[in-house]
C-alpha cells in the first residue's frame, strides 16, 4: 500500500511538473495515476459500490466533457483541442477511478476552482496562453491524498 501511495505522488509530481514547464506530459502517467487511485479505492470500499461509482463518475466526466465539446464548437467556434489538452482529458478519466460519486463531484470542482485560482494569480507572472489543467489538478490531488493520509482531512473516499 506504501509503495502504491509513492507511486501515486511520484506521478502526479511529474505530471504536475511537465505540464507547467512543455505543457506536454508522458502519456503513460495517466493509466499509472489511474491505476493507483483505483486500488486504493478499491482497498477501502465495497466492489459493488467501486464499480457503481466508476459509472456514475465516468457519465459525470462525459457529459462535462461533452459540454465543453458543445460550447466550444458553437460558442467560441473553435476546435474542441483548441479548447482542452488531450492530457486535460487523459487525467480527468484516470481520476474516475479516484473516489465515490459525491466526493468525485466535490473534489473535481474544487479542483477546477484551485486550477483557476491558481493560473489567475499566476498568469500575471507568465504570460501564457493555455492552462496547465492536468497539473494544476495534480498538485490539487497531491495534496489532497496527502492531506488524507497524513489524517488532515479526515474522509476522501465518502462525505
Amino acid at each position: 500500500m506504501t509503495l502504491i501511495k509513492a507511486i501515486l505522488i511520484m506521478a502526479l509530481g511529474i505530471i504536475f511538473f511537465q505540464d507547467i514547464k512543455d505543457r506536454m506530459v508522458y502519456w503513460f502517467l495517466f493509466p499509472v495515476v489511474g491505476l493507483c487511485v483505483g486500488i486504493l479505492f478499491f482497498l477501502k470500499t465495497l466492489p459493488e459500490l467501486f464499480y457503481t461509482s466508476i459509472l456514475i463518475n465516468l457519465v459525470f466526466v462525459s457529459i462535462l466533457l461533452g459540454t465543453v465539446f458543445l460550447y466550444t464548437k458553437f460558442k467560441l467556434k473553435k476546435h474542441f483541442s483548441n479548447a482542452i489538452g488531450i492530457g486535460d482529458v487523459l487525467f480527468l478519466f484516470a481520476l474516475i477511478f479516484a473516489c465515490e460519486s459525491v466526493s468525485f463531484i466535490i473534489l473535481l470542482t474544487s479542483a477546477l476552482i484551485f486550477s483557476l485560482v491558481l493560473h489567475i494569480c499566476l498568469s500575471k507572472k507568465n504570460k501564457s496562453v493555455t492552462v496547465p489543467l492536468a497539473g494544476y489538478m495534480s498538485l490539487f490531488f497531491g495534496i489532497t491524498y496527502l492531506g488524507f493520509w497524513f489524517g488532515i482531512i479526515d474522509s476522501l473516499y465518502n462525505v
